[in-house]
């Protein structure tokens, strides 16, 4: 027994479900613990508790099911794993279970609901001390079989025990809660997922550990220097690449391309919006930013140099994130802000016009996205990398022309259509896309700014014969 937990820390609908849970259960003979995550926040404090597994203990799983239908819900895609998800609540209500490895991956286990097993039985399949902590939360008395409390307060991630190896998946929850919570490894446990293999982790799960990284890391560097340290890098080789590609320290004073990846996560997590698919796209752009390096970076006449390396950099992003991740929104939106990350400076310092940035916004959906990714990239290096002016007015002026132009937050879009031509009497042919396509370069040089416009260019600078194919 470890002291007492606040459930005043929980929000109300929370609250009031897991108390009611307990009570069922406790006047069915069997005793409900909160367990996990939420008993981790809420000793933790500062973050918000926004779902709760409860484990049951002493009631089988259909007298469980029967004790708890009257008040609640259930999602029925839970019940055939064991599970009891509480509709429109995220509570996950399950039994104690013991685990068995009978074979290969994630999914490689025997799986055997016990309510007779102790706390601390159950606690020993869990992956960290500090998440092996339970609550009862009809008293708030916290259970610690593990020492998590103790853990949790000095700030180290440390495994429960041997059966950590079994579950090849934690070595990516350990490093993305190193990232989350400023947790420093014990060096067994480092050494302990060192003898782990990925086997054949399903790309989905990878790619949550990884979203999970990024959507709420704290120290972003932190995780990535727990996959280095643990030897997991070697499973996603366009990272291990950046590990001591040298940069010019006129430049790059933080040292090589690892170096300065983790130093522009770190940057892009203290400026994340709360937008979960932006925040996603333009971390993963972070991550994968200078994969280019390793193959481009020379060293001439006294310089390293990476020429090309944001074109470069496409292909090995592609790579990394085809292994973790089939969604479409995903691959097509990350590798244009790579390949023009550097754009931002180049444009400013050719005093690019209006063409130019639109052209750059139809490239890359969204503007404020690469400002972000840029934005990163200057504060993993000294902000005298322009040379002497200013450090950021390059990201300032692209940001005040894409407002003015109002493409910061999507791309430019054809003011005329097919819909356009069939009105004026045009019959729907291949030539629509040529005469269309035109229209568009056109509007992107800022010809015209409305339909007026530009059916006027159209038939001034396009249409030509096609006054034939009128219906």
């Amino acid at each position: 027994m470890d002291g007492k937990l606040d459930m005043t820390a929980l929000r109300s609908e929370l609250r009031e479900a897991v108390l009611s849970i307990a009570g069922l259960a406790r006047s069915a003979g069997g005793r409900a613990l909160m367990v996990g995550g939420a008993v981790r926040d809420m000793l933790a404090g500062g973050a918000e508790v926004k779902d709760v597994d409860v484990e049951v203990f002493g009631i089988g799983p259909q007298k469980l099911q029967d004790t708890l239908a009257p008040r609640f819900a259930f999602d029925p895609c839970g019940v055939s794993f064991g599970v009891l998800k509480i509709k429109h609540l995220d509570i996950d209500v399950s039994l104690p279970r013991r685990e068995s490895k009978r074979g290969i991956g994630h999914k490689g286990f025997f799986i055997d609901a016990d309510p007779g097993l102790s706390v601390k039985e159950a606690a020993s399949r869990r992956d960290f001390t500090v998440n092996a902590i339970y609550c009862d939360p009809l008293n708030g008395r916290v259970e610690d079989p593990f020492g998590g409390v103790e853990d949790l307060r000095r700030r180290v991630l440390r495994h429960v025990s041997g059966k950590f190896v079994e579950d090849p998946l934690r070595v990516l929850r350990g490093m993305q809660f190193v990232a989350r919570f400023g947790l420093q490894p014990a060096p067994e446990t480092v050494e302990l997922c060192r003898t782990v293999t990925m086997e054949d982790l399903p790309p989905e799960r990878l790619f949550e550990e990884w979203a999970k990284l990024l959507r709420k890391g704290v120290d972003i560097g932190r995780g990535l220097a727990f996959l280095r340290d643990t030897g997991w890098v070697r499973y996603f080789p366009e990272l291990a690449a950046l590990i001591g590609c040298g940069q010019d320290p006129q430049w790059h004073p933080e040292g090589d391309v690892w170096n300065h990846t983790c130093l522009c996560l770190d940057a892009f997590a203290r400026h994340r919006t709360g937008d979960p698919h932006e925040d996603l796209v333009v971390g993963l752009a972070v991550l994968c930013h200078d994969f280019g390096k390793p193959s481009t970076t020379r060293f001439e006449r006294g310089h390293i140099r990476s020429l090309g390396h944001d074109e470069a950099g496409v292909a090995p992003t592609l790579s990394f994130l085809r292994r973790l991740t089939n969604e479409e929104r995903i691959l097509k939106e990350v590798p244009p802000l790579v390949q023009c990350h550097m754009q931002p400076f180049a444009l400013w310092k050719a005093g690019a016009g209006d063409s130019a940035i639109r052209r750059l916004a139809l490239k890359v959906v969204r503007i404020d996205r690469l400002l972000r990714v840029a934005h990163a990239d200057d504060e993993g290096r000294l902000p005298d990398r322009l040379g002497g002016t200013s450090a950021g007015e390059d990201l300032r002026w692209l940001e005040e022309r894409a407002e003015r132009l109002r493409i910061a937050a999507e791309a430019p879009k054809p003011i005329l259509m097919g819909r356009h031509l069939i009105a004026m009497g045009y019959r729907p042919s291949g030539q629509f896309g040529k005469w269309l396509n035109a229209v568009f370069e056109a509007q992107l040089d800022g010809a015209f700014s409305d339909v007026d416009g530009a059916i006027a260019y159209f038939r001034a600078n396009v249409a030509g014969g096609g006054e034939r194919e009128r219906t």
